[in-house]
């Protein structure tokens, strides 16, 4: 695909002293389109020539207008800028050409290639229900993982299960004072919770038990048999309740390592760490100093000996680079635990790690409801699956009462595609750090900022050019050049942006960049359905030409939607 504004900074090359890399840095895309498709402004140019910038801009336009490329129609001078037109003709027939050249693959590129990158994401507590705040992490990470594939990179997926710690050690204590092994086998998360939520609201009368699940947690990590046999329990049992989620959402990994694999390579980090003199006691325990990072110490041994967070990332950050040799690391993990991640890649950085920079922390906000903040411990949580299926039943009724004619099966696929969609959405449409608010006449809202209007925007297209019995084997007799009016261009250009979007989005670790296109490229596409003729234009190539932009329109809101993890539907 052309990259006008880098072929334009190779025209200016011969007249301007500046390199390539300074030109296209001062190329500007003008604040109206009346003024053209890039400006450059020549204020720069006037020490070099002893001239004012719009002398320079008069005598630059008048070279090069002599011999315009077939992809750009003028060049103007307003004042001190140069203010070039592109052909609208000639940007149609070259975008869309790219598009149906690539189809679903529009927009990849090999920028990753031979690069591993690994995204960690999900990662729930075992034993702890699924509640809506893991599926933070779950869809973003996902969708990340999905776009740096999408631009050749090697994606590991991987799922950093919390399966250690001393919430095992309070859970085993729990599970021997009050567990109930029917309810375990009929609802194990539920029961599980149960015995967890009691173990803390018993501490005030029972203080003694804090102690207990210390020595619990202990005795797992010295890998005492019936210590290890129930964590081992209560851990395939987890398992098989988060898979289920995970096969509805179409979530899938490479991975599965949680904390307890990386246990074992402890001793190997307090050893590199002990080389390179870093460790320091404190009341008993071991740490690193990192005042001069402004951080506090990073305890890396607790006084009983036992691991920490810290220990076991920092265990798993060196399996990671012997296994993959990582280009990137990536930790889709809440805002919460950013003082975690500053002091763990801190003492990668202090211990001389040669990747110690190619780490990186994804953070993002908290999920609200009206009811207000939720907690494992307290036992109010909202579960994920609760919420996908309060989002499916909503969007249920939405479809029936739109559609009367439509089967009972359709409705129940559709209603499912859309009700998922509609959550996942909330999830990625705005910056990863912001908070999220749940509100279901805005998630659900078929004209809002929503998956439900981007999927109906979609199905919109797709039934034009079922109507229109357009077909893809026709596309090589169209002259595609014909979709020159003003509309046409608008729509042109939000379909042109999505290859830098897509970039974009990887850089900044940010799928609502990626998502905001989509969305502009429909809210387009809806302005130019009302407002230009498609199946009744009474010119046919000029007609055949417009079905070929809805097709393209469609191709691509296809392929952002799959990256955000959203199934497209034909009808709704």
């Amino acid at each position: 695909m052309i990259d006008y504004k880098t072929e334009i900074a190779k025209l200016l090359l011969q007249n301007t002293n500046l390199s390539l890399e300074e030109i296209n840095n001062l190329i500007e895309i003008p604040p109206q389109e009346n003024l053209g498709d890039y400006s450059f402004p020549c204020f720069r140019l006037a020490k070099v020539f002893k001239k004012n910038p719009a002398s320079i801009a008069q005598e630059i336009q008048t070279e090069l207008s002599e011999n315009l490329p077939e992809w750009l129609n003028k060049i103007d001078v307003a004042g001190p800028y140069l203010n070039f037109y592109l052909d609208h003709g000639a940007f149609a027939t070259n975008l869309l050409q790219e598009i149906f050249a690539n189809k679903e693959n529009f927009g990849h590129d090999n920028i990753g290639k031979d690069k591993n990158v690994i995204v960690e994401y999900s990662s729930p507590n075992i034993a702890k229900p699924f509640h809506v705040g893991h599926a933070f992490t779950t869809i973003l990470g996902q969708a990340i993982a999905n776009i740096y594939e999408a631009l050749g990179y090697h994606v590991i997926r991987m799922n950093h299960l919390g399966d250690y710690g001393t919430q095992f050690g309070k859970l085993i204590v729990a599970w021997r004072l009050w567990g109930d092994e029917l309810a375990l086998k009929e609802k194990p998360i539920t029961e599980l919770t149960r015995v967890y939520v009691k173990f803390h609201s018993e501490l005030e009368n029972q203080p003694e038990l804090e102690d207990e699940a210390r020595e619990a947690f202990k005795k797992l990590e010295n890998k005492e048999t019936e210590e290890v046999e129930l964590w081992q329990k209560f851990k395939e049992m987890s398992l098989v309740e988060f898979n289920r989620l995970y096969d509805r959402i179409n979530v899938h990994f490479d991975n599965y390592n949680g904390e307890s694999f990386y246990s074992d390579m402890i001793p190997e980090v307090v050893s590199l760490l002990k080389e390179k003199n870093l460790l320091e006691e404190s009341e008993g325990a071991q740490v690193v100093d990192l005042s001069e990072f402004n951080l506090n110490p990073c305890l890396i041994l607790k006084s009983d000996g036992t691991t920490i967070y810290a220990s076991r990332d920092l265990a798993a950050i060196l399996y990671r680079d012997r296994t993959y040799d990582y280009y990137r690391n990536i930790y889709v993990v809440g805002l919460p635990q950013t003082n975690h991640f500053q002091q763990v890649f801190a003492v990668l950085k202090k211990a001389e790690f040669p990747k110690a920079d190619q780490n990186k922390h994804v953070g993002f906000g908290t999920v609200k409801f009206k009811e207000g903040e939720f907690s494992t411990r307290k036992g109010n949580i909202i579960l994920l699956e609760d919420l996908l299926d309060q989002s499916v039943a909503k969007t249920k009724e939405i479809i029936t009462n739109n559609n009367p004619e439509m089967s009972q099966a359709d409705i129940a696929d559709t209603a499912e595609k859309v009700g998922l969609a509609a959550v996942s959405y909330t999830y990625l449409r705005n910056s990863r750090e912001r908070d999220i608010f749940f509100d279901w006449d805005e998630i659900l809202d078929f004209e809002g900022d929503t998956a439900p209007y981007l999927m109906y925007t979609y199905a919109r297209a797709k039934s034009i050019l079922q109507k229109s019995e357009f077909t893809e084997l026709s596309l090589d007799e169209i002259d595609f050049s014909l979709l020159n009016s003003d509309e046409e261009f608008s729509l042109l250009k939000e379909l042109y942006q999505y290859p830098n979007a897509l970039k974009l989005a990887a850089e900044e670790y940010e799928p609502s960049i990626l998502l905001r296109n989509i969305s502009q490229i429909a809210r387009t596409f809806n302005r130019y359905y009302h407002n230009v003729p498609i199946l009744k234009t009474s010119d046919i190539d000029l007609k055949h030409a417009r079905l070929a932009l809805l097709k393209a329109v469609s191709i691509v809101m296809q392929n952002g939607l799959n990256l955000a993890g959203i199934q497209t539907v034909e009808r709704m």
